[in-house]
């Protein structure tokens, strides 16, 4: 094994933990993750595959209660469903919000955007399944860090993926969003631009021939336009809360194994979305180090949309 390989799988490794630790916001400990309240409903089947599966905690109302999706990340490679963070569940459920968090399959099992389509299959199962759980499907958000961000800003950018036509009653239900909400997001899997904008990233930093469902470049930029936001977003999209962990003037750290993670992170992701957002005339909160966010919390961003 290379020293790079050897690097990567540490890189991979530190950011399943950190996914499983803080989840999507920062602040949340172990104590805080050990009071999360069983699912109402746990690994319900949403598809064929293995893991094609989510978990749905219902709040109680009366009426047909607001939905959040949480995505996982792990680099595509790797994470859990269970890393949802316990006090962002909490606060959704208190404020009559039900939570669903979902498992897709990764790379190792079937290349982009296999994942993707994963969780579209998620969110028209559980759009699908609206009235035995009491749900109102026509307010429904999404939340997820890295890979996560990704899966969520494809459903909230991507054009409504519904087929009415389609036998499967599942494949005619919406795939839109109503608010986005990430935590170090990619805003492109355009690898070109990384390297262009991303302060020290000279290139990428795993195998795109594993990454992508892919033979040639121009089947991989076909999937890269398809999957990334800065690719996808047009006037009718949703708000977005983001949030990363450095202001853009930030240094790269100096530690070769954290600025991995760092660049693969960078705030450049979100100000670039943000400036495309702010040129449609959409809301997007870019929170970073130093900045001024509209929202308190991804929380706070959730329950006004949703509730607008």
């Amino acid at each position: 094994m290379t020293c790079a390989d050897r690097m990567l799988r540490r890189w991979i490794a530190m950011s399943i933990v950190a996914a499983l630790v803080v989840s999507v916001l920062p602040g949340a400990t172990a104590a805080q993750q050990s009071k999360k309240p069983e699912p109402t409903h746990r690994d319900v089947s949403y598809g064929p595959h293995d893991r094609n599966v989510l978990d749905l905690w219902l709040a109680e109302s009366d009426e047909p209660t607001l939905l959040v999706v949480y995505i996982h990340g792990g680099g595509f490679r790797g994470g859990n469903k269970n890393s949802i963070n316990s006090r962002v569940l909490a606060e959704l459920l208190n404020s009559d919000i039900s939570v669903a968090a979902l498992h897709y399959r990764f790379v190792s099992s079937k290349p982009l955007p296999a994942a993707h389509h994963d969780c579209r299959r998620a969110l028209q199962f559980l759009r699908a399944n609206a009235d035995k759980w009491n749900l109102d499907k026509t307010h429904v958000g999404a939340f997820g860090g890295s890979a996560g961000a990704q899966l969520c800003m494809y459903l909230g950018f991507h054009d409504d993926m519904a087929d009415p036509d389609a036998e499967d009653p599942v494949a005619r239900k919406s795939t839109r969003l109503t608010a986005v909400g990430t935590n170090g997001g990619q805003t492109t899997m355009d690898f070109d631009w990384w390297m262009k904008n991303i302060p020290e990233y000279d290139k990428p930093h795993r195998d795109l021939s594993g990454t992508f469902d892919a033979n040639t470049d121009e089947e991989r930029t076909v999937i890269v336009r398809e999957i990334s936001a800065q690719l996808l977003i047009s006037k009718d999209d949703p708000p977005i809360y983001m949030t990363y962990g450095m202001a853009p003037n930030a240094p790269v750290p100096s530690d070769p194994q954290r600025a991995q993670g760092w660049k693969v992170h960078h705030v450049a992701f979100g100000v670039k979305l943000e400036e495309q957002m702010d040129g449609l005339d959409i809301e997007a909160d870019l929170v970073y180090p130093g900045a001024e966010p509209k929202h308190a919390s991804m929380e706070e961003f959730f329950k006004a949309k949703l509730l607008e």
